[in-house]
């Protein structure tokens, strides 16, 4: 009986680090009236190693192309009053940027930590390609967003701040574990 009731702990313990170890993230359209029709899940995983994470895009019903694809600082997709008008899931805030850099410098740079490798869509509106953002941990991005913006992010604060992604399309909440 106590044999049993060790494995029965050593599995529960299994089964937490699990959970723990993969966050999925509902992903919806957003534009300045809220909140709108799902276009699939993210999901982020420990890299091999322990160094970042890796995330998974499972996302259909998206424009072609390449999109600036970021961790942003709320755990909120609503619209919010900015520069005087409303401007989708601006209540994400801006990109997660714990050592206050503000700077944009990429996945790989010394700016924002929520930068993430660009987001790219085929044809068709799917995106799947898996990716690593390397200075990210698991630890960091409960109660976060995940934001798509509309346009491709050159990794730069130039010509345009914020890789000049433009307005957001499409974010997720990253729920607290």
């Amino acid at each position: 009986m106590k044999r049993s009731t060790q494995l029965l702990a050593t599995l529960a313990g299994f089964a937490a680090a699990s959970a723990i170890a993969q966050t999925r993230v509902e992903m919806n359209l957003v534009d300045i009236k809220g909140v709108g029709a799902s276009v699939g899940t993210v999901e982020f995983a420990p890299a091999q190693g322990g160094n970042g994470v890796v995330i998974t895009p499972k996302l259909k019903g998206l424009p072609p192309g390449v999109h600036g694809f970021h961790v942003h600082e709320f755990a909120n997709c609503g619209a919010k009053e900015k520069d005087g008008k409303l401007s989708a899931a601006e209540a994400a805030g801006g990109h997660y940027d714990p050592k206050k850099t503000k700077m944009h410098g990429g996945a790989t740079g010394n700016g924002h930590m929520g930068d993430l490798p660009p987001l790219t869509v085929d044809a068709q509106g799917n995106a799947s390609q898996a990716m690593i953002a390397p200075r990210l941990s698991m630890k960091d991005l409960p109660r976060k967003a995940l934001v798509i913006h509309e346009g491709g992010d050159n990794q730069s604060d130039r010509p345009k701040p914020n890789g000049g992604g433009g307005e957001r399309i499409a974010c997720g909440v990253i729920a607290a574990k």
